[in-house]
C-alpha cells in the first residue's frame, strides 16, 4: 500500500478568463467554477480521500469545500499552499505584463514577486508535511493553484530545476496524482479531469501554452 496525493487546482475565476495575473490577490469563483468544482468534487469523491488542505485563497478554499461535503471531510487550511506571489503584475493581463514588462515578461520573473525556487520549495514541504500525516494506504487531496501545484510537484519528484519547464500547466479543476514509493514521490497522472480544455493561468507563457 501507498500512500497517495492528488493536487486539486482551482475552478475558474473572472480574472482566469480575462487573463489577469492572480498570484496572492483573493478571487472567487465564478459561476463556471463553482460547477467545475462541483464536478471535480464529484469524480474525487470516489476515490475515497482520507484528508484535505487547501490553501488559505478562496478560489483553492471554495474548490476544496465541495469535496468535503460530499466527503464530510473537514478542510485543513495551510497558507503554504498559496499561489505564486506576482508582485507588480497582480491584477494586470498578460498583454498588459508584455507591454509593460517585456524582459521580465519573457523570464515570467515579476518585479517584487516570489522566485519560482522559493515557490517549488514552500509547496513541495507543505504538501509533504501533510502526507505525513496519512495512513500507509491515505489519499490526501491538497487543493492549490496552477504554478503552484506544478513548481511544487518538479520538486517532489526530483526534476532538476532546468526542467521545470517540462512539466505542462493544470486547467481549471484538473488533478495531478502523486504516489509515494520507495525512492521517493513520483508522478502517476497530469493534469487529468478536464482535457483538453485549454490552460489560463498564473503560470509561464511556456507550461500554458496549448
Amino acid at each position: 500500500m501507498s500512500r497517495r496525493v492528488v493536487c486539486l487546482r482551482h475552478g475558474q475565476t473572472l480574472w482566469n478568463v480575462e487573463k489577469r495575473f492572480q498570484g496572492h490577490t483573493d478571487i472567487p469563483l465564478d459561476e463556471t467554477g463553482l460547477a467545475q468544482a462541483a464536478r471535480a468534487a464529484s469524480l474525487l469523491a470516489a476515490l475515497r480521500p482520507t484528508m484535505i488542505v487547501s490553501s488559505d485563497l478562496r478560489r483553492a478554499y471554495d474548490t476544496a469545500a465541495a469535496l468535503g461535503r460530499l466527503t464530510r471531510l473537514d478542510v485543513a487550511v495551510d497558507k503554504d499552499l498559496r499561489e505564486r506571489g506576482g508582485g507588480e503584475w497582480e491584477g494586470l493581463t498578460r498583454a498588459e505584463i508584455a507591454a509593460g514588462w517585456p524582459r521580465e515578461f519573457a523570464d515570467w520573473e515579476a518585479p517584487g514577486g516570489e522566485p519560482v525556487t522559493h515557490v517549488a520549495e514552500r509547496v513541495s514541504s507543505a504538501v509533504r508535511r501533510w502526507a505525513e500525516r496519512l495512513a500507509p494506504d491515505g489519499l490526501l487531496v491538497v487543493a492549490s493553484h496552477g504554478a503552484a501545484i506544478r513548481l511544487g510537484i518538479a520538486r517532489l519528484i526530483g526534476l532538476p530545476e532546468e526542467l521545470w519547464p517540462a512539466l505542462g500547466g493544470l486547467g481549471n479543476c484538473s488533478w495531478s496524482v502523486l504516489e509515494e514509493g520507495r525512492k521517493g514521490w513520483r508522478l502517476m497522472e497530469h493534469n487529468a479531469g478536464t482535457l483538453p480544455e485549454p490552460v489560463q493561468s498564473d503560470d509561464s507563457p511556456e507550461a500554458t501554452q496549448s
